[in-house]
């Protein structure tokens, strides 16, 4: 019986319970305890009630009497009921078991036998689930006891952050007992109240730190501690001691979105339910099995060793309750009980969802009386503020009400507070309206819970078409009410593309390692070299982000709209993190040398070629690995970029500007040392990729070659005019068609070598618009672009190339063979007309086929659709144009708004659920589109909107202010229309008249 396992499964089919099939009798006795032991503590308990001792979050300690054979969910009701707590089913009863941990009171089984002797034990009153913001809250007085947890948890070690950032959590703890500031009550109530373990060192700060908060009502500070606190690494989280496979030491977490992997205090992984098929525990070893598209068909299942079997079955308990809580739609349905023996863990989540919650305390919240807190200015000891208990809690204030959260659809349920009671049965998740499938298309942020907005700094979770009516115009009503300087919005662009650029670091530091060490497929040179340069850097960025999450959280809120403090700038931060970069210069210095060796190493070894190809159709990898690699020397553009528009935007004397003047001084001085090196590595990256894409051609990287633009043209052969894809280079044109396997390759149908070429128009003489004859020394072709303005650019691109390949001393030796294609014997002025037969396109049909199946989104795809072609400078300044941020998007037919986390990189738009989701869920290439204002006729009358448009496509798009609106049509602009991208000729920022008829 050793060896039977607690599991939790998620099945496809509709109505299935999660969890195994029998229920074996797993012991769900504590640790340390006898089964004797348990039923001699029952019987003396019997004929008398239990007196039990509950500790709030206030510290504060009640008794409360209880039946023994009550179920513990009756002791809970008790609890709830008095402290009038609504939002009850986010907080639980823990205790401390035999070896000390902190363990949660089940609410099926009785008191009694759970705790050993319940009378001798304190219970004390913590929150359980942790939303991922506290929007979600719909009640004051619940926000009021989470930033008690926040207190505790600070006070606990818990709550890890910076000394700053632990003395702006207590500054408002402080402004949230005792109001506002004052020198001597400050000074008596940080003597008496520990809020830090390290308080004294920091207590001239919280102080200094208070006086900023004038006016803030306590409702305000608790919400602000828990703005703050959500944005940490450690916000809810509670260590649970394992080791992997190495037996290295770490910790597992669970949270809202999955479980997570600690190695001391740095997170290295998180699982989301969404990838997770399996959880289970045999004796001391916790597993986690994965769908095999997260990790491939092989090694899916994860393994932990934890201290005991009994620690194993605490963590997969919470797992369970976690997942149940956050993920499902509806109550979980009682188990129903085994004939005989059965297998498995028999335990449940007995619960609400937080979607039946919410929508409850929506429909029951207004018939309450307001829940009354104490003048904020009158002093009191926290003790004595705490201890009042609330008569009745509070909705969403009105000072709150623009920072509300989404909540539910309808579903009705029985009150908080009726007794949950003893006649509830076993409840097992059921979801009786559909199957629970935990699918990558399926995360826990499709709960979206319509019918009140996200705070403007939140991460907001993805609700339907239409439910964010309320959204607009609260936010719309607020940025009148407050309007903001643009300094704050370009601000924010730091921060929006900083969480960009950490999510593309972790496709290598996270997602690529776990790869190559599951399938042990890189040298430990190799490992050594890449991850060794890349590591730091991640850190690095990791601490920078959390400064600018914070700087720009306290930046802008109702709460301080009337106060000008130190923080509505963002120059030192800027200055102290770009001299912080310039000592990973030599790390950047070194991305070459890391590009290089991948390359080679793919080519030599067979195992690696197959893990980075089978990587690349991750949706994870949503762009080619290698460009990947290229994000930390590019970053830097982008904050040159940035800060040049801050400094313009600063006048002189304002008191961020010099420090923003000097940090772009320290930037640009590391983006100089690099530009060569990375106009280098683009070229490099992008032989790379064609290399990859291509059938036809070997040793596409040669040395001095340089990639110049790709894209459609029509070959004129004796079927007619055939589409083909054509790539320029320093030293040849290649043209190619799109292959008919199932691969998303082309195949290379010729190779032309711009040595002694000749390029002229030739319209007339076949009368096709937009045509033109190429004359090489091999053979001579006709072909046609899609507009006047894509026939312009490939000329001047083959003319500018043919001139710089005969000042190159390289020419004979990157010809192909001579035999290459039908063209020997053939003279230069005849023009080559190609007949595919069907049985020239099926007799490469098996070689193709042993092809691993590539990218389908990739820029030369994209080209072939939509007709069009791509320069290198379009490659640059797409990279230079990189932008992120929340946008509001409406189709063409709908009512509604959807709020989704917009990412614009490679002239495209990634679409995401929020910003925290690790890849996509769709994307729209921007190739061929037009961008523009909405007209009259499309009865849009909002602010701040942009239309895109492709043939009947149409999609309009809402930015949160004018310089957020200005950049996204900026960047769209350089990516969609063809007079938006350049030819080789066009120097950048030059004249764009061109257009695309």
């Amino acid at each position: 019986m050793g060896e039977i396992d607690g599991s939790y499964r998620v099945l496809q089919t509709p109505g299935t319970r999660l969890g195994a099939q029998f229920n074996a009798g797993i012991s769900t006795l504590e640790p340390g305890q006898s089964l004797s032991g348990n039923m001699i503590s029952g019987s003396r308990s019997q004929g008398r009630g239990l007196h039990i001792r509950v500790q709030g979050l206030d510290d504060s300690q009640e008794f409360f009497d209880i039946d023994p054979k009550a179920p513990a969910q009756t002791l809970l009701s008790e609890v709830f009921l008095r402290g009038n707590l609504m939002e009850s089913d986010y907080f639980g009863l823990e205790f401390q078991n035999m070896q000390m941990n902190w363990v949660w009171l089940e609410p099926i089984k009785p008191v009694a036998k759970q705790v050993r002797r319940p009378s001798n034990t304190l219970f004390r009153l913590s929150v359980k689930f942790f939303p991922p913001d506290p929007g979600q809250l719909q009640e004051e007085y619940t926000r009021y006891l989470f930033s008690l947890q926040m207190k505790r948890d600070l006070m606990e070690g818990r709550l890890i952050c910076t000394e700053n950032t632990g003395a702006l959590l207590a500054s408002h703890l402080v402004q949230s007992e005792i109001g506002d500031y004052d020198d001597v009550a400050d000074r008596d109530f940080l003597r008496v109240n520990k809020l830090l373990p390290y308080q004294e060192k920091v207590q001239e700060r919280i102080m200094e730190l208070h006086r900023r908060h004038l006016g803030q009502t306590p409702a305000e500070s608790d919400f602000q501690i828990l703005e703050i606190a959500r944005k940490l690494e450690m916000y809810g989280v509670r260590y649970h001691p394992a080791a992997d496979r190495e037996g290295t030491k770490i910790n597992l977490a669970v949270s809202h979105m999955g479980l997570q992997v600690f190695q001391g205090n740095t997170k290295i992984n998180t699982f989301n339910w969404s990838k997770i098929r399996k959880l289970s525990f045999k004796r001391k070893r916790f597993l986690i099995k994965l769908y095999p598209e997260v990790h491939g068909p092989h090694q899916d299942t994860l393994e932990f060793m934890m201290a005991s079997r009994d620690q194993c079955k605490i963590f997969w308990k919470i797992c369970v309750e976690y997942h149940s809580f956050f993920r499902l739609f509806d109550q979980p349905q009682p188990k129903s009980k085994a004939i005989l023996f059965t297998r498995g863990s028999s335990f449940r989540y007995s619960g609400r969802t937080q979607k039946q919650l919410v929508e409850y305390v929506r429909e029951n919240g207004a018939k309450r009386t307001p829940y009354q807190r104490r003048n904020s200015k009158i002093r009191m000891s926290a003790r004595s503020v705490a201890t009042d208990v609330p008569k009745q809690s509070l909705s969403f204030n009105d000072s709150l009400r623009a920072q509300g959260s989404p909540s539910s659809a309808t579903v009705s349920f029985y009150p908080a507070q009726s007794p949950l009671h003893s006649s509830l049965p076993q409840l097992s998740p059921h979801n009786p309206k559909g199957p629970l499938c935990l699918s990558p298309s399926f995360q826990m942020s499709t709960l979206s819970l319509p019918g009140q907005a996200p705070s403007p700094l939140q991460s907001p979770i993805l609700s339907e078409v239409g439910s964010n009516a309320k959204l607009e115009e609260e936010e719309e009503g607020r940025r009148k009410r407050y309007p903001t300087d643009k300094a704050y919005f370009i601000a924010k662009e730091i921060l929006t593309t900083e969480r960009t650029y950490l999510k593309d670091l972790e496709v290598i530091t996270v997602w690529f390692r776990s790869a190559v060490i599951k399938e042990n497929a890189m040298p430990e040179g190799l490992m050594t070299l890449l991850f060794s340069n890349i590591d730091p850097i991640y850190e690095f960025h990791r601490g920078f982000l959390k400064e600018l999450d914070q700087r720009l959280a306290l930046w802008w809120g109702r709460s301080n709209a009337h106060v000008k403090g130190d923080y509505q700038r963002i120059g030192d931060v800027m200055l102290r993190n770009m001299c912080a970069l310039k000592e990973f210069t030599s790390y950047l210095q070194k991305h070459d040398e890391v590009l290089t060796e991948l390359e080679k190493a793919t080519k030599r070894l067979k195992k690696l070629e197959t893990v980075y190809k089978e990587f690349e159709l991750q949706k994870v990898c949503y762009l080619p690995l290698n460009t990947f690699l290229l994000k930390p020397i590019q970053r830097l553009m982008h904050y040159k970029l940035i800060l040049e528009r801050l400094c313009k935007h600063y006048s002189p004397s304002h008191r961020d500007h010099d420090d923003c003047k000097e940090a772009l001084k320290e930037v640009a001085e590391i983006a100089t040392q690099l530009q060569s090196s990375l106009i280098r590595l683009e070229n490099f990256q992008k032989l790379t990729e064609l290399q990859r894409d291509l059938i036809g051609i070997e040793n596409l990287t040669a040395p001095g070659r340089e990639f110049i633009r790709e894209g459609c043209l029509y070959k004129l052969t004796k079927k007619g005019l055939q589409q083909r894809m054509f790539f320029l280079f320093s030293d040849m044109l290649l043209y190619t068609s799109k292959g008919v396997t199932a691969t998303n390759q082309f195949k290379v149908h010729g190779q032309l070598p711009l040595h002694g070429m000749i390029v002229e128009e030739s319209e007339n003489e076949w009368s096709v618009p937009h045509c033109f004859t190429i004359y090489s020394a091999q053979r001579t072709i006709v072909v046609a672009a899609s507009s006047k303005v894509e026939m312009g650019k490939w000329i001047e691109d083959l003319n500018l190339a043919i001139e710089m390949s005969k000042k190159s001393q390289e020419k004979s030796s990157i010809f192909l063979d001579p035999g290459f294609g039908d063209h020997s014997n053939r003279s230069s002025d005849e023009v080559s007309l190609e007949q595919e037969s069907e049985d020239d396109m099926n007799s490469s049909r098996t070689s193709l086929d042993k092809q691993t199946h590539h990218r389908a989104n990739t820029t030369m795809h994209v080209c072939w659709h939509r007709n069009t072609s791509v320069s290198m400078s379009d490659h640059s300044l797409a990279v230079e144009n990189q932008l992120s941020g929340y946008l509001l998007r409406k189709f063409k037919n709908s009512n509604g708004w959807q709020k989704l986390w917009v990412v614009f990189t490679n002239f495209c738009l990634f679409f995401y659920k929020t910003h925290q989701d690790d890849f996509p869920l769709a994307s729209l290439p921007l190739l061929g589109y037009t961008v523009s204002t909405p007209e009259e006729s499309d009865s849009i009358h909002k602010e701040y909107v942009f239309k895109l448009q492709f043939k009947s496509h149409v999609y309009f798009f809402r930015a949160e202010s004018e310089y957020t609106f200005e950049r996204w049509m900026e960047v769209i602009k350089s990516a969609a229309s063809t007079a938006g991208r350049m030819s080789l000729l066009i120097p950048k920022g030059g004249p764009m008249e061109m257009n695309g008829n």
